[in-house]
This record gives structure tokens, C-alpha cells and sequence, in this order.
């Protein structure tokens, strides 16, 4: 059954964060918008990074002094517009000399802080360190000495993509979410594009522009939906992590050197853990099924193993995920090497076609602001760009002060666990208050499911954040599936389905009842 048209001014498909990223700047200007995307916001790329806002330290050496600058800045702004989810990591490089000499990571380094801008941005410069007297040299190797100190950020990227999606909806934006675009026909007038909902029903739409935003499918997308011909070549690359139990106690990162001139992350994660990544191996299979293989399993094994006392092994590993880069094809023959730079493709030849290929997580606001730039002309220019200064859901804490914030939050709460209160702070930021504003007691927050997850969170990810699965809850919106067990997973996908069915689905209101 097709459902009757429905005419916006921009449709946007694939809810990664380029895709979430242009909706929301795109509402901001005032032009109404539809994001659709097949399966949940982030389930793919997006939800599979290093997790890191950074400007790139290893593409100095590539001479990507534009990205790299241009990364930088943005770094500044995200921090400043999601001081929950997003927050400042110092990063520590043991030193081999055979590997890189000294003098050129101090160079390196010296470039970085000064392409960042660092000062007034509560980021300490780089610095070099003595590794048996610092507290990040304890579980190395005897063997290094001495090492290099500096700064980036962490970020919870799949929570990225969410606030991303929540504010464009805020602003007018209707957001799918299981729901693929599989059809779009050019017309003299706009596109005409047909949408597959829940159920299989579907709904014809009319958009004055189209984005192809679809991240490993963007080529697919031209082929086989809008059937159009194109000259971009997309080289899919996987990327893997592994995470183990933790491997040190102190709150700094780890970047290592590997003899193939590639560098691996070893990473604080979700307090009892250690997150260590990433691969770059050529991809030619299902973007949406990417699994690590036996080889990149050992490669980042023994890539830590390398620096750590604690030699890690397979069977450490509790945890692995894989994603695909989509990455503009730039003829290089090693993957690690390949631009990470995006391109917007505006293609007039017609109804506006906007193809957007490549990009990451650090660059993606920035992206989306270039990108509605480029579509003014086309849908005409009500606002200016706005989204530079603007906080994402939860981000509007005072002083952008998530300490003062989290204190606040939990004096004012002493009946709440304080690793519960610091998670929900971490998860929401201010919409934490939302989250608990009719819960005066522990037993007001519902049924638990383990790992510290009550009703009342389900519920507000349920109404506000698309989750439909307790996958969605336990992998995206958080990572709570590291703690819960079979019997709470279990239980937790029953009350989701019954949340679900219980109340009139948001897509219901543009057609998909």
C-alpha cells in the first residue's frame, strides 16, 4: 500500500552522522526537511569509530595541514557545543627511535598545538615526558624511556548522531528511522522518491533537493536507486577494535607506532575497560555485516603487546566491532594513507543532487555547513549558517562545565547511585533532568534490568531517541551491553516491544501507521 505524497524541501538519506549532521543545519535555516534512514541512526559507521575527536596527528605526514587545521577547529567548537558526551583526552606516544626520530614528532607535535589554537581552550599543550617517572610509563615495557604528551578528545559517537538527529527534529525535521529510500526519480520540478516504512508500507515523496548521504552505499545508491551515472569511486576500508579488561588505572590514552609505520589507539573505555584500535584493510563485501577476522584480531594484539608488560592475547578480547570507511579513492596503495578529507558533489543537471562522499566524525558539522551553503541558492537563503556556536541536546551546561554540572546534578539527588548519576550526566547532560524530572526516589525509576538501566531511561530512549531494539539501547545509545546479562537483555527487548507497540510509532504521523 502507497500512502499519499508528502513535499518537503531537502530529503536527506542515511541517518550516519553527515546525514544527522546536514538535517540539523538544514532545520535550523528554516527549510523543512526528512531524514530517512534503513536501520537505526549510527548503526553502521558511525557507531564504529575510534570514538575520537581529533584533528589527525599521523596525516601531518601525509601534508593534510588543510584537514588537519580545519579538524582542529572543529574539535574547539564540539567540545563547547557537547561538554557531556565529548570531553578532553591526553594521549601518550612512547618514543622509538628506529621507528620515527625524535625531532620529527617534536615538529609534528609543535604543528599540532599551533594548527589547534589551543590557548584558551582548556587543552594543555604537548610536552615531552620521562616514562619511568610518569604515570602513564608503569605498564609499558622497561624499554621505553621517554615519550611525548598531548591533547584530543573522546566522544560517544554513536550518541553523536543522535543529538545531531534530536535537534534537527526539534527544529521541524521529520526523522525515519527504518525506513529506506528505494527509489528516487528526477523530475523537472524536484525528485519524486519512494520510501519503504516499517511493515513494508510505503510512501511516495516529493523534495525540491536530494542528499545521498549514505555513507559505504553512497555509490549503491546512485547505481541502483537513483539510477544515475557518476565518475566518484568510493574505496571501502574496514577499520576494526578490539576491547579487553583494562589494562592501566590512570586516565590518559595510549598512541603507538607500529613497524608498518601505522599507529594503534589502546584507549580508556567504559571504566573496566581498554579500547584498542583501529585496522585499515581493504573491504569488498556487505557494508552493513563488516566482521574482524583472525588476522586483524592478532595484528592488534600484538601491535599492544608491542609497548604493554601485560602481553595481550585472542582470548583476552571480550568485545570487537568493525565498520567501513567510505573514503574517497585517491589511487594510494595503502589504505592507512588514503585521504580522509570529504567531497560534496552538488549535481544540477537537473533537480538538485547533493552526493556527499567520505568525511569523519571531527569534521561532520563543518560538512553540514558547507553543504547548506552550496544548497542556498537552490532552496533559498532564509537564515545564515548558525550551528557553530549552537549546543546539541544537553550540551547547553553552564560555562559548558560538566564537573560543576555533575555535582550539581547529583547533591541535588543523593538517593541516586553515583555511578548512575554520572553515567546519565555523561549519556544526557541537562536532559538528564528530563530523563528523572518525575522520579523522587530509587524506586520511581522502575524496573532494572541490570547494569544500573531502569524503565524510566527506556522509556525516554524509546520516545525520544528512536530506539526500538535493546540493541539500539545497549550498543548505541550506550554500551551497557559490556555489563548486562542474557537474562536483562532478554527482559529489556520484551519492554521495548511493548513500549513500542504501546504508543502511536513517531513515523506514523508522515504516513507510516
Amino acid at each position: 500500500m502507497t500512502e499519499t505524497d508528502l513535499s518537503v524541501d531537502l530529503l536527506v538519506v542515511g541517518g550516519g552522522i553527515n546525514g544527522a549532521a546536514i538535517a540539523r543545519d538544514a532545520a535550523g535555516r528554516g527549510w523543512s526537511v526528512l531524514l530517512c534512514e534503513r536501520d537505526d541512526l549510527a548503526a553502521h559507521t558511525s557507531s564504529a569509530s575510534t570514538k575520537l575527536i581529533h584533528g589527525g596527528l599521523r596525516y601531518l605526514e601525509q601534508y593534510e595541514f588543510a584537514l588537519v587545521g580545519k579538524a582542529l577547529a572543529e574539535r574547539k567548537r564540539l567540545l563547547r557545543m557537547a561538554p557531556h558526551i565529548i570531553r578532553p583526552l591526553r594521549f601518550v606516544l612512547p618514543h622509538q627511535p628506529h621507528l620515527r626520530p625524535a625531532w620529527l614528532i617534536r615538529l609534528g607535535l609543535f604543528l599540532y598545538d599551533r594548527l589547534g589554537g589551543r590557548r584558551g581552550r582548556g587543552l594543555p599543550g604537548s610536552r615531552s615526558v620521562n616514562l619511568r617517572k610518569h604515570i602513564a610509563g608503569r605498564p609499558l615495557q622497561d624499554e621505553f624511556v621517554r615519550g611525548f604528551v598531548y591533547s584530543d578528545a573522546w566522544v560517544m559517537d554513536a550518541r553523536l548522531v543522535v543529538l545531531n538527529a534530536m535537534d534537527a527534529a526539534e527544529r521541524g525535521a521529520d526523522v525515519l528511522t527504518r525506513t529506506a529510500c528505494v527509489a528516487a526519480q528526477r523530475e523537472r520540478d524536484g525528485w519524486r522518491v519512494r520510501l519503504r516504512g516499517p511493515g513494508g508500507r510505503a510512501r511516495d515523496v516529493r523534495a525540491r533537493v536530494l542528499v545521498n548521504a549514505a555513507g559505504p552505499w553512497a555509490a549503491r545508491f546512485l547505481d541502483e536507486v537513483a539510477r544515475l551515472p557518476h565518475a566518484r569511486r568510493l574505496r571501502l576500508i574496514k577499520g576494526s577494535h578490539i576491547v579487553v579488561p583494562r589494562l592501566f588505572d590512570h586516565d590518559h590514552a595510549y598512541i603507538f607506532q607500529q613497524p608498518d609505520r601505522r599507529i594503534v589507539f589502546a584507549i580508556p573505555f567504559e571504566q573496566a575497560y581498554t579500547l584498542i584500535g583501529t585496522t585499515d584493510v581493504d573491504y569488498r563485501d556487505d557494508p552493513a555485516a563488516p566482521r574482524i577476522d583472525e588476522a586483524e584480531t592478532a595484528y592488534l594484539c600484538e601491535a599492544a603487546s608491542r609497548y604493554f608488560k601485560r602481553p595481550i592475547r585472542p582470548h583476552d578480547v571480550v568485545w570487537s566491532y568493525s565498520g567501513v570507511r567510505p573514503l574517497l579513492d585517491d589511487d594510494n596503495d595503502r589504505a592507512s594513507q588514503i585521504t580522509r578529507d570529504y567531497l560534496l558533489d552538488l549535481d544540477r543537471g537537473g533537480a538538485p543532487l547533493l552526493n556527499v562522499f567520505g568525511g569523519k566524525l571531527t569534521t561532520a558539522r563543518k560538512l553540514a555547513e558547507e553543504a547548506c551553503d552550496r544548497l542556498a541558492d537552490d532552496l533559498g537563503a532564509t537564515r545564515p549558517a548558525w550551528t557553530g556556536d549552537a549546543p546539541l541536546p544537553g550540551g547547553d551546561l553552564p560555562g559548558a562545565d560538566f564537573d560543576a554540572f555533575h555535582e550539581d546534578f547529583s547533591l541535588r539527588r543523593p538517593w541516586l547511585p553515583d555511578a548512575l548519576a554520572l553515567r546519565l550526566c555523561r549519556s544526557y547532560g541537562s536532559r538528564a533532568l528530563r530523563v528523572l524530572e518525575n522520579c523522587a526516589r530509587l524506586d520511581d525509576l522502575g524496573d532494572c534490568f541490570g547494569a544500573d538501566l531502569y524503565a524510566v531511561e527506556v522509556d525516554y530512549l524509546v520516545d525520544y531517541e528512536w530506539a526500538r531494539t535493546a540493541e539500539d539501547i545497549l550498543w548505541r545509545r550506550s554500551k551497557l551491553g559490556l555489563r548486562i546479562d542474557a537474562a536483562g537483555v532478554e527482559q529489556l527487548q520484551g519492554y521495548v516491544a511493548r513500549r513500542v507497540a504501546g504508543r502511536a510509532d513517531a513515523q506514523a504521523q508522515v504516513g507510516f501507521a
